[in-house]
């Protein structure tokens, strides 16, 4: 047999096992995960026993190696076991040898965006991907942000809309996006024109939509948001209410995505939760990419004041750190904002950073953050994790599969709550005192010695205290 005919009938067998490879990851991961990330995978060839498999992006490619690099890997050796290692890389651009040994790209501090400095409005420098601390409660919607900076208008991904509570996170990731749009030229048949960002808050467009009325400009004003490469608008909810900003809003969509242009929203609701929108507009918001920003886990807000920490080049004490990060848990700026605070009381006045003098410095942020916590709040919350019944806290029942939870209960009301020891018992059945005495001492020694009993409680008293 010739060379080339052995070569095609190699490259024919690893063509069908491609095949088979990607219909065994749909199968896996499912229709939606699929379609998001991995159908853009591409078969480069093998090599000995190194495999090659291509992405459009730099960011699909990290995403893709981290999130699905063993998977990806384990199916291709069911498939060929001459198969050892699967690489993942970047597409090269048309026209362009492929950069095989790519290295991973430095970060490069922004630069003030000059495309459309008309109707951008001011950036925050300290907000760019680099700076954003990701963790479970936010990867996906960072992860979709990244994606659409690389690539905006991809199919799935326009409209992006970024929605959660405030202090989450939504404004830093509009701002990464603008920052690393404005700094990439454009790709296709525009290719090396830079790229043109319009970003304002909803507020902000009414108000220069109304202007724009009153002066009899309101064609200028169509003109030059639509011909923008990407248009970014902030806090939606604002134009709940304002039915001729609507309007306007709604025509400036669909005439952007329609000419193949990238839209990103953020607000504090999803699209079907934003009772006041017309129901057009809201079908439209929710036909892209949706992604919400959770509220911080503890992991995660430590992280972030770890690294607010280290950009400040500011010794926190680990302590000092855990406790802010459990008594400051529904925003984010407000958890910065405390950790400035503390890091200039320090510097000011010479002293150190201590539990101490955080209690003394926050104490009232910290008595804003202080939630009260009820005892039936932790009769419920114990009887949820346990899957036991509200009831049984207060029955006579003294099998250890509920005797066990009430007594943590009864510990976490001691712990969290100012009730007394007869108060607390009163709400456990009018037990006496001494038998809630019993259950802290009991349930103290066994987190001693237990540690997945010990994380339970953790746990419990983390969600009790957020």
């Amino acid at each position: 047999m010739a060379q080339s005919e052995r070569e095609s009938g190699h490259e024919n067998l690893l063509t069908n096992q491609w095949a088979s490879v990607r219909a065994k990851l749909q199968q896996e991961v499912g229709d939606v995960e699929y379609r998001t990330w991995l159908k853009q995978v591409s078969l480069a060839g093998q090599d000995g026993d190194e495999l090659t498999l291509m992405l459009p992006t730099r960011f699909l490619r990290d995403w893709v190696s981290k999130e699905y690099g063993s998977l990806i890997t384990s199916i291709w050796q069911s498939e060929n076991a001459s198969v050892r290692r699967v690489d993942i890389r970047t597409q090269p651009a048309r026209g362009t040898a492929p950069n095989l040994a790519e290295p991973a790209s430095n970060p490069v501090a922004p630069a003030r965006p000059e495309a459309r400095a008309d109707v951008i409005a001011p950036l925050d420098q300290r907000f760019t991907f680099d700076t954003f601390v990701v963790g479970k409660p936010n990867e996906f919607a960072y992860a979709c942000a990244r994606r659409v900076a690389e690539a905006p208008a991809t199919q799935g991904f326009n409209p992006l809309f970024l929605y959660g509570g405030v202090g989450l996170g939504k404004t830093h990731l509009m701002h990464a996006i603008a920052w690393e749009l404005s700094n990439a030229p454009l790709q296709g048949p525009a290719k090396g024109k830079p790229v043109s960002v319009a970003y304002m808050s909803a507020e902000k467009f009414m108000y220069r939509f109304i202007n724009a009325l009153r002066n009899q400009s309101t064609l200028e004003f169509k003109n030059e948001l639509r011909s923008v490469d990407v248009l970014m608008i902030d806090d939606l909810q604002f134009l709940i209410g304002k039915d001729n900003t609507q309007e306007e809003f709604f025509h400036t969509f669909n005439a952007l995505v329609d000419a193949g242009k990238q839209i990103v929203i953020s607000a504090d609701k999803s699209p079907s939760d934003l009772s006041g929108l017309e129901d057009r507009l809201r079908t439209r918001l929710g036909c892209g990419m949706v992604a919400d920003l959770h509220a911080t886990t503890f992991e995660l807000r430590i992280s972030i004041l770890e690294a607010k920490a280290l950009r400040a080049g500011v010794d926190v004490p680990a302590k000092v750190m855990e406790f802010l990060a459990h008594k400051i848990t529904s925003n984010v700026r407000e958890l910065e904002g405390a950790l400035n605070r503390l890091v200039a009381h320090a510097n000011l006045f010479d002293r150190q950073i201590t539990l101490e003098t955080a209690h003394e410095v926050l104490h009232d942020v910290l008595k804003a953050f202080d939630r009260r916590v009820t005892i039936q709040e932790i009769q419920k919350k114990v009887a949820e994790h346990w899957n036991i019944k509200i009831s049984e806290m207060s029955s006579a029942r003294r099998s250890r599969n509920v005797a066990r939870p009430r007594q943590v209960a009864m510990y976490l009301a001691k712990q969290l709550t100012s009730k007394s020891l007869p108060d607390i018992g009163r709400h456990f059945g009018d037990r006496d005192h001494t038998t809630v005495m019993h259950a802290v001492s009991r349930v103290t020694a066994l987190m001693g010695t237990d540690a997945a009993f010990a994380e339970d409680v953790e746990l419990l008293r983390r969600m009790l205290e957020s």
